[in-house]
């Protein structure tokens, strides 16, 4: 009897997950110095270690949906499908290059009949059949308290998100007080927060679930008008509960999970953007508190912020580069539109202009200017403790929020998947409808087939990092750039199946489009995680592997 699609899958995959785990065994051998993985050596072959994290966090991605695709026939369809496409990328990056990887030719020979059964177009043909009517990815399977959660802020954003989402889009509007308000009031933004504190988080591996379906909801009514709101809070109060002190607590977070106090997060600057140990915006201890001088860009939705979280430089000290930074909460008054100034008695002054961005309006995204800015010393977190720490903090938090950009991802490639069933069915070219042609079956297809692994591994990575598991961290950058790399494709896809309406701004695909040109950009570059994170990691456990 003929292997079924999920045993095609699972073939697939253990020998894409043995294809990236000879690749790591050669590439740590050559990138290892002094017993470690050395960041100059990983810079000399930069091409050939970024293709091999991109397609290890695809795998781990394959990996998860077959292990779902075990639920049901669309379920194994889409993980054959899904790992059918990662093996052809993997031939494709390897092609020419196979001794760079320590790989010979022909590495996927032996499963050849399993990815041709993944790419045959009369199974994506079938796929899509079952695909187009409902414009989802298949059965979510989740408990029954966990989908109630889904379907309020489904209706929520359906009802209050998506009606506002383009006027906000076309006019680079302010988010409503009506959404802010409406979400505080579903407790968005206690998900994450502890019940001591006034959030509702108990504990638990679903903790994170939360987190993620409430995302993935609300950035499929609009990425920029409510999909990011609570990627802030979730950043600047994991920072606080990882470092700061009992009474920072007790002051910062019931503010927070009530919505009465929104937040924004000041790190990236002109000149240092991922490369952290560069910042260069300053806190200099005056009397009993600080005063910070110095720029920060990309401050999103800083200008509606009470609070800013601030990486700053509290030694002055160079040579320590990351030891020597640390964490402020900065506290101000909300602003409106696109240009504000704050000013304090003694003549501190903060200066803020919103950068003029393709997509992802609403937030706006803010160059602010500190100058002789005084804070007190109970606005450093952890205080005393927090003294260098800032670094540390900001990793931590930053974690949860790469998974919460999956799911913002997530949340675009559903909205451009259901846009493009609709049209496709709707739409007449030569008298026969865009969803009976072959090639536009084949791309549905595989929009689904994307959107699930994508969707199945962010599910799996919140259990992780909710249980402390410490590949939580890496897993969480890898669902991260591949989300994000793979949404760019579902809603250009999305956006070609639309033929010339799809370059209008009146259909809502475009604005899809552009919001997800974002997405690889902001909270670690693509290039970034798969080199200074994933790459590392995948490198540092190969060679503990070897030596062990």
């Amino acid at each position: 009897m003929a292997d079924t699609d999920i045993q095609q899958a699972q073939v697939l995959v253990r020998a894409l997950e043995d294809v990236v785990a000879r690749a790591a065994r050669h590439l740590a051998a050559r990138c290892a110095q002094d017993g470690r993985i050395s960041t100059t050596l990983i810079d000399e072959q930069q091409t050939v270690v970024y293709d091999l994290a991109s397609v290890a966090s695809a795998v781990t991605a394959a990996r998860h949906l077959a292990a779902w695709g075990e639920r049901g026939e669309l379920e194994g369809q889409l993980a054959l499908v899904y790992a059918a496409d990662v093996a052809t990328d993997l031939i494709g990056r390897t092609t020419g290059r196979h001794a760079a990887f320590g790989l010979e030719p022909g590495v996927l020979d032996e499963v050849a009949d399993a990815v041709a059964a993944g790419r045959d177009p009369a199974l994506l043909s079938a796929v899509a059949g079952r695909v187009l009517p409902a414009g989802d990815a298949g059965d979510r399977h989740l408990p029954e308290d966990l989908e109630m959660v889904r379907q309020t802020f489904r209706r929520f954003a359906e009802d209050r998100v998506a009606p506002v989402a383009e006027a906000i889009h076309r006019g680079d509007e302010d988010i409503p007080d009506a959404i802010i308000a409406g979400l505080a009031e579903l407790g968005c933004f206690a998900l994450s927060i502890p019940e001591a504190y006034g959030g509702f988080a108990s504990g638990g591996e679903d903790e994170l679930v939360n987190m993620v379906l409430v995302t993935e909801e609300l950035s499929r009514g609009s990425l920029g008008v409510a999909g990011s709101l609570i990627t802030r809070p979730e950043i600047i109060g994991t920072a606080i509960l990882k470092g700061g002190t009992e009474a920072q607590k007790s002051r910062w977070l019931p503010a927070i999970a009530a919505g009465e106090k929104m937040c924004a997060v000041a790190v990236t600057e002109p000149d240092a953007g991922s490369d952290v140990a560069s910042v260069k915006v300053t806190a200099t201890r005056d009397d009993d508190g600080w005063v910070i001088d110095g720029v920060k860009t990309w401050c999103t939705f800083a200008g509606r912020a009470e609070y800013l979280l601030v990486l700053a430089r509290t030694d002055p000290d160079r040579s320590l580069g990351h030891r020597g930074l640390s964490l402020f909460v900065v506290e101000k008054d909300a602003f409106p539109a696109h240009a504000w100034r704050a000013e304090q008695d003694d003549g501190g002054v903060m200066d803020a202009r919103a950068i003029p961005t393709l997509g992802y309006r609403g937030m706006h995204s803010f160059e602010v200017s500190f100058e002789g800015w005084r804070v007190p010393h109970a606005a450093l977190i952890g205080e005393d403790e927090g003294l260098g720490r800032g670094f540390y903090l900001q990793m931590q938090a930053f974690a949860n929020a790469r998974l919460q950009t999956a799911a913002r991802a997530q949340g675009v490639m559903q909205a451009a998947l259901e846009h493009a069933c609709t049209y496709a069915t709707q739409r007449q070219v030569f008298a026969t409808p865009l969803a009976d042609y072959e090639l536009n079956r084949t791309r549905i297809a595989r929009m689904a087939a994307l959107l699930a692994a994508c969707r199945v591994t962010s599910l799996a990575v919140a259990r992780q990092l909710a249980r402390g598991e410490a590949e939580g961290q890496a897993a969480a950058s890898q669902v991260k750039q591949l989300s994000c790399r793979v949404a760019e494709w579902v809603t250009r896809e999305a956006q070609q199946l639309h033929g010339g309406y799809g370059y209008a701004e009146e259909y809502t695909v475009s604005r899809l489009f552009v919001d997800a040109r974002v997405l690889s950009i902001f909270e670690g570059t693509d290039e970034v995680l798969a080199l200074r994170v994933i790459a590392r990691q995948l490198l540092s456990d190969a060679l503990a592997l070897q030596a062990a």
